[in-house]
């Protein structure tokens, strides 16, 4: 199976010891850097993370924008964007303009988002559910929203109307086919069914926020089976696409053994996470050779289209490279791919 290899960053910043990304600047120049690199190595996407009230990427666009004005063929996402904290026209508009910018490359993870370090931060963005809803009305509430706004539809009224009528106005601009690549995060298998049911690509992480006693993969190859069946039964007419997040830790030097050497008997994790029993899936961490035989037992891997690798950003961008470079040129062509 030909599988797409992401690469994707959490952005995280601080001055701590060994720390290679001390600023919000130093992780914003140093993941365009890496973009570039990345496709120099012949990766298929850069993807970042979103969080709010933290050291880390908050305002995805005009990195991406950036990444995507320095290149030309991956393709840039996030993973993932909580639409809890988003005005939905303001981010069509601005999802619109960079995929103009990248040509048509732009792959934006959107979902409810996971626990943020404020509480009920979004209400300090001035969004606050309405009526009985909770977080998650709110946040597929903006996602219909924006999802209308991207594919063209009206949804304000011009001064020149006839009175009483509709609304005439779509947003401007308007990028063609960025509808079709939109992907929602899902953490367990009702929102897999759900998120196939909306005709939107499903991306899942290292993270379910339910636990059956099963492998991590195996639970996650469920819901991805899930998002297959429900997605062929609501009849749509393209071929969705699926993303896996994996923690990928090539061990080969003494520094990448100072830094990693620990994770290599890592396994899943099982705790409790918004009041949810959760399962964590393990860090791949090893020697090249291992890390390639675990990830084809790795039944969800196997099930996806895109394996989007989580990488140590404060660790640098020449670090990051050699992982990259590792992963592409000594771990994926022993999984024929």
């Amino acid at each position: 199976m030909t599988k797409k290899i992401w690469f994707l960053s959490f952005g995280h910043y601080q001055a701590a010891r060994g720390s290679r990304t001390t600023t919000a600047k130093d992780a914003l120049l140093q993941t365009i850097d890496l973009a570039v690199a990345a496709e120099q190595l012949g990766l298929d996407g850069a993807a970042i993370r979103v969080h709010h009230f933290a050291p880390q990427f908050s305002t995805p666009m005009p990195l991406l924008a950036a990444m995507a004005a320095r290149t030309k063929r991956i393709e840039l996402g996030t993973g993932i964007i909580d639409m809890r904290y988003e005005n939905p026209f303001s981010l069509a508009e601005q999802a619109a303009a960079t995929d103009l910018i990248s040509d048509g490359r732009l792959q934006l993870g959107i979902s409810r988002g996971s626990q943020e370090v404020a509480r009920r931060g979004y209400e300090a963005f001035g969004f606050t559910p309405a009526g009985n809803g909770d977080d998650v009305d709110m946040a597929r509430s903006h996602t219909e929203l924006f999802r209308k706004s991207i594919s063209g539809i009206p949804i304000a009224t011009s001064n020149y109307a006839r009175p009483g009528g509709g609304p005439d106005l779509p947003l401007e601009p308007q990028s063609p086919g960025l509808a079709e690549r939109i992907w929602w995060g899902s953490a367990t298998r009702d929102s897999a069914k759900w998120t196939a049911e909306q005709g939107m690509n499903l991306m899942s992480s290292t993270l379910l926020s339910e636990d059956t006693g099963v492998p991590f993969h195996e639970l996650q190859a469920e819901q991805i089976e899930i998002f297959h069946k429900t997605w062929k039964e609501a009849g749509h007419s393209r071929t969705p696409r699926v993303a896996v997040t994996r923690s990928i830790l090539p061990i080969t030097t003494d520094e990448d053994r100072f830094h990693f050497g620990g994770e290599r008997d890592s396994r899943d994790e099982v705790g409790v996470l918004n009041g949810a029993v959760s399962r964590f899936g393990k860090v791949y961490a090893g020697e090249p050779d291992q890390i390639a035989e675990d990830l084809a037992q790795d039944s969800a891997v196997r099930a996806a289209d895109t394996l989007i690798a989580a990488i140590p950003n404060q660790l640098g961008v020449d670090y990051n490279i050699r992982i990259l470079r590792t992963l592409v040129e000594q771990i994926v062509p022993k999984l024929g791919w």
